[in-house]
């Protein structure tokens, strides 16, 4: 099998960011990858902006839905055809350190893990530089993430020879919490490296800006997608809402940030 990395980066009315998403993934200093945009119905400019990639660099494909069918189903288009044997996933509106994929690759061969993940940066509306990062753990387990969502989904990369190709709950919010809770359920752990690879941008129109709002999905995923009762589930989202506020005061840490080329 290959060392292809496949980048899942689903698309919707991105154009304000899209540049800068694609931009990160051609700086990468690990240079085999193919980056797969499902794009879901976008009504603004960015498969235009798409298409001014795909003429410049054949590792970038398209994926176009002909409705709108939300990020997770947008997602698994591109998982079905991915072909590398890595799976990664960056956001339209989110984007790389360069050395992202050659630093994860190096962690998860060395190691002989099947799934890593990494500390982030995070972005605040437009800007480019961060105000602080997201101090991730060094490893998270199936019952630990099921209290709260303590891996960035944008920091995720996995082996599909080592677990397989796995495809997203097809529900319209919170579909990557759940599809961590999925994968993590086989795995039974997660390595984090300490260091951040990744922003993460908050203040757009994205409702994973405002985990509190997301509440009630997250009600629905223990309720529905991991089938505990109506009682459970209550107390469960209770204790997700707990354990949210104590992980954001503890993980979210001030910085001064100096990019720096390799």
């Amino acid at each position: 099998m290959n060392e292809t990395v496949s980048i899942i980066t689903p698309v919707y009315n991105s154009e304000k960011f899209i540049k800068q998403c694609i931009d990160s993934v051609l700086a990468q200093n690990y240079t085999d990858w193919e980056l797969i945009l499902s794009d879901d119905c976008s009504t603004d400019s960015s498969v235009e902006i798409i298409h001014e990639y795909l003429r410049r660099d054949k590792r970038i494909k398209l994926i176009q839905s002909v409705t709108n069918n939300g990020a997770g189903i947008a997602r698994n288009q591109a998982i079905k055809q991915a072909a590398g044997r890595y799976i990664a996933f960056l956001d339209c509106d989110d984007f790389w350190h360069e050395q992202k994929l050659a630093k994860q690759l190096e962690y998860i061969r060395k190691n002989n893990l099947e799934l890593v993940f990494s500390q982030y940066y995070v972005v605040e509306g437009d800007s480019n530089l961060p105000n602080f990062k997201i101090c991730s753990p060094k490893t998270v387990t199936y019952k630990r993430m099921l209290c709260n969502d303590y891996i960035g989904f944008l920091t995720l990369l996995y082996d599909t020879k080592r677990i397989g190709k796995i495809l997203m709950p097809e529900i319209r919010r919170r579909q990557d919490w759940a599809y961590k809770l999925k994968l993590l359920k086989s795995l039974k752990i997660a390595h984090g490296i300490q260091e951040p690879l990744a922003f993460y941008r908050i203040g757009n129109s994205s409702l994973s800006s405002n985990k509190i709002k997301l509440l009630k999905y997250n009600f629905k995923i223990y309720h529905e997608e991991l089938g505990y009762s109506w009682l459970n589930s209550i107390l469960r989202m209770i204790n997700f809402l707990v354990h949210y506020f104590y992980y954001k005061a503890v993980s979210k840490k001030k910085v001064n940030y100096q990019h720096t080329s390799s």
